[in-house]
């Protein structure tokens, strides 16, 4: 029935009349000038005061469990909060063959290896880094806003000003242009921004720049062992299909058993057999092919 306010404003009557129509009775704003009702007030701004002072606490305590890396990064970009949750992409092809990508996620400067993502061009023909950046991209934050999952803070694009311009219009698509990108150039080392022709002024020696370098390291060396991968599967299926017995089904069931070519060359015939379940005869042609 009553609210009570610690100073008089503007509009009164009409704050009291759209109340009236919201709680359908009558409502009376009042600043009470002694009495209970001005303790009541007082006692109020003192609870808010011991609430805000809660909350600013638990922000400064936040900045200090934040790493100084992070902090210096974020000083470095001129963002507006802490990177804490910084994702990265890559390509990796060989003369456009088997073109894949990476993705690597750091929370708080640590590598969260659950988080990695691994990705199939499915779009795009040939070689084409500007397009196949921006398709992962889309893919990635697409399902990422489909399910209701974390956005990072910042995305760290390995490549110059093509692969970053492709990333923004792929974000910028999805309406979220709002989270701050860039692009880490190999050649020279250089930061840049979207829309931005000169790199950032980063010192050479900031460990905001340092663990951009170790981010964007960890992605390419993601991405390229994946390629290496899907290659040496690509190169080796067709010998493994001239062999009697071993059928698209099976060819899978031997990858998923060893992770590299080089796992089954060091094999004998009984470990592919007790990997696989294949009979013994084709787990020694196996041997033998691979050879």
């Amino acid at each position: 029935e009553e609210i009570l306010v610690e100073y008089s404003f503007d509009q009164i009557g009409e704050h009291t009349g759209w109340l009236k129509s919201v709680r359908k009775k009558k409502v009376s704003i009042i600043i009470p000038k002694k009495g209970e009702k001005l303790n009541l007030v007082e006692v109020s701004k003192r609870n808010a005061e011991l609430l805000l002072g809660e909350i600013r606490l638990k922000k400064a305590k936040r900045k200090e469990l934040v790493v100084k890396p992070i902090l210096h990064l974020q000083d470095d970009l001129g963002m507006e909060i802490s990177p804490i949750r910084i994702e990265a992409f890559d390509n990796s092809n060989i003369h456009g063959s088997n073109p894949v990508a990476g993705m690597v996620t750091f929370i708080n400067g640590k590598p969260k290896k659950s988080e990695y993502r691994k990705f199939h061009i499915k779009t795009v023909k040939g070689i084409d880094d500007f397009a196949s950046m921006h398709e992962v991209v889309s893919r990635r934050y697409s399902r990422q806003i489909k399910e209701n999952k974390a956005l990072p803070d910042l995305i760290l694009i390995d490549g110059g000003k093509g692969q970053l311009s492709a990333a923004k219009s792929a974000l910028d698509s999805l309406g979220l242009g709002y989270i701050t990108i860039v692009g880490l150039a190999k050649r020279l080392e250089e930061v840049y921004k979207p829309g931005v022709s000169d790199p950032q002024n980063i010192s050479k020696t900031s460990p905001g720049l340092y663990l951009l370098r170790k981010i964007r390291d960890e992605v390419h060396r993601y991405a390229i062992t994946f390629h290496r991968k899907i290659r040496d599967k690509s190169m080796m299926k067709s010998i493994f299909d001239d062999i009697s017995g071993m059928g698209p089904k099976r060819v899978k069931k031997l990858w998923d058993s060893f992770k590299t070519f080089k796992d089954i060359q060091n094999s004998t015939k009984e470990e592919i057999h007790l990997k696989t379940g294949f009979p013994i005869k084709i787990s020694e042609q196996i041997l033998i092919v691979s050879k």
